[in-house]
């Protein structure tokens, strides 16, 4: 008797609640976004049953290729994808190669990535985006003297302790502590294992006994709209005023950030990450695996750190810098993607608006 590994058992589950999708769709899609595309070898009525990364898809998926050139060309020309969203500076050659495969279409977007996130949402009607749930885990401790908004949900062993304020439509999950005095917003997802709001590590020291007196955390933690908190993370408190996480900024896994920081709007901080008390990361910024930021210094808007790097300098705008310690490297970096990763050259205007 023929087994089903445990790859394709998972896509078998992954696709299971997904309804068939047309090349319309994939179009309607692109036009809601907004985007310019092009289509080589589409067939009118096919239909594909699933997506899935482009070494795998079958002739029935959807998948994506974010590459370009000579890796673009090679990806594709192995690919058995049905239709795969592509880059458009790559159309000519692409569509040359396009001819020998008569069941492959290929749709030229700029940014195709986007596009398949997008398509994602609509093939699954955002089903795969949202909670199973909504209420509150009868394991869970929710404080009486704090308010929780419309449609949200709090996990299994989860508390959320008095005075704090959660917005409309926030996801905690399971093992997630929410202490006194925070402020999470709207669509808000905060993953197992958070910690928000505990005291900082700050401490003075006598001069006639060295020992250490705690200095006293007094304020709170603000966490503004559209925030995503990975497991595992740490934001502490702040000691007079609020820590802050501005609107729509992104945390990674096992990520710790201190007392008295201020995260701007719409910034990456990736796994690893640490962030040194009363240090200020402006809007857009990427902070890249493991780096570690010093206390007290300001991070520009726009700026990238490197994997690793210590930082113990500000940083001013736009800027890209790496090593230990972390120096600019701006000057010798040319790969336009990697501007991307934090919206060099195409920020959104709505982030200059956005108050945090």
């Amino acid at each position: 008797m023929l087994k089903v590994c445990q790859y394709e058992r998972e896509r078998l589950d992954r696709t299971r609640n997904q309804k068939t999708f047309s090349l319309a769709d994939i179009e309607t899609t692109l036009a809601d976004l907004g985007a310019s595309y092009t289509v080589s070898g589409s067939k009118s009525g096919i239909k594909f049953k699933g997506l899935a990364d482009i070494k795998s898809a079958t002739e029935d998926e959807l998948s994506f290729c974010s590459s370009t050139g000579v890796k673009a060309i090679h990806y594709i020309s192995e690919s058995k994808a049905g239709a795969i969203l592509c880059k458009k500076q790559d159309i000519e050659a692409l569509m040359d190669l396009n001819k020998r495969k008569s069941y492959q279409t290929l749709v030229f977007v700029d940014n195709p990535r986007l596009a398949f996130i997008h398509a994602t949402k609509r093939i699954y009607n955002n089903s795969s985006f949202k909670r199973k749930k909504i209420g509150i885990s009868s394991k869970a401790m929710v404080s009486e003297a704090s308010k929780l908004g419309k449609d949200c949900y709090v996990g299994n062993f989860s508390v959320v302790e008095d005075n704090c304020s959660i917005g409309d439509n926030v996801i905690i999950s399971d093992r997630v502590s929410i202490l006194e005095n925070t402020k999470v917003g709207n669509n808000c997802i905060i993953q197992p294992g958070t910690v928000i709001g505990a005291d900082g590590f700050a401490y003075e020291r006598y001069e006639n006994t060295l020992e250490l007196e705690r200095f006293p955390h007094i304020g709170g933690t603000t966490i503004h709209d559209n925030v995503e908190i990975c497991s595992n993370c740490s934001i502490a408190r702040g000691t007079i005023n609020d820590t802050v996480i501005g609107y729509g900024t992104k945390l990674d896994a096992l990520v710790h950030v201190a007392h008295n920081v201020r995260i701007g709007a719409n910034t990456v901080v990736t796994a690893g990450v640490v962030i040194g008390g009363s240090t200020i990361v402006g809007d857009t910024c990427w902070l890249g695996l493991n780096s570690t930021l010093k206390n007290k210094i300001k991070i520009g808007r726009q700026v990238i750190v490197g994997s690793g790097a210590s930082v113990i300098h500000d940083i001013a705008d736009e800027d890209i810098v790496a090593g230990v310690p972390a120096k600019s490297i701006k000057n010798r970096v040319t790969c336009d993607k990697l501007f991307l990763m934090a919206g060099q050259g195409n920020l959104d205007k709505r982030t200059a608006q956005v108050i945090v």
